[in-house]
């Protein structure tokens, strides 16, 4: 039987199964914000696109950046 629980190192598992390649595209703000919003209306969670809205809107940048990695893959 294989236990679910992760390592303290490892990251928690996206809210979505999107993936999202950032390298290579536009680094504005709101190109990143854009991309990953419709990126998560096409996943497997399209309900958490006006959560993330909310959350990655409501920081800097920084805060934009770690709000995508909690809620799709990125490349």
């Amino acid at each position: 039987m294989m236990n679910s629980i992760k390592s303290p190192d490892q990251p928690p598992a996206p809210l979505t199964d999107a993936v999202v390649q950032l390298i290579g595209k536009d680094s504005n703000a709101f190109a990143i914000l854009g991309y990953v919003h419709r990126c998560i209306l096409s996943s497997n969670r399209p309900e958490l696109a006006g959560d993330f809205m909310r959350e990655a809107t409501a920081g800097d940048y920084n805060h934009l950046l770690i709000t995508c990695m909690r809620y799709v893959t990125i490349k």
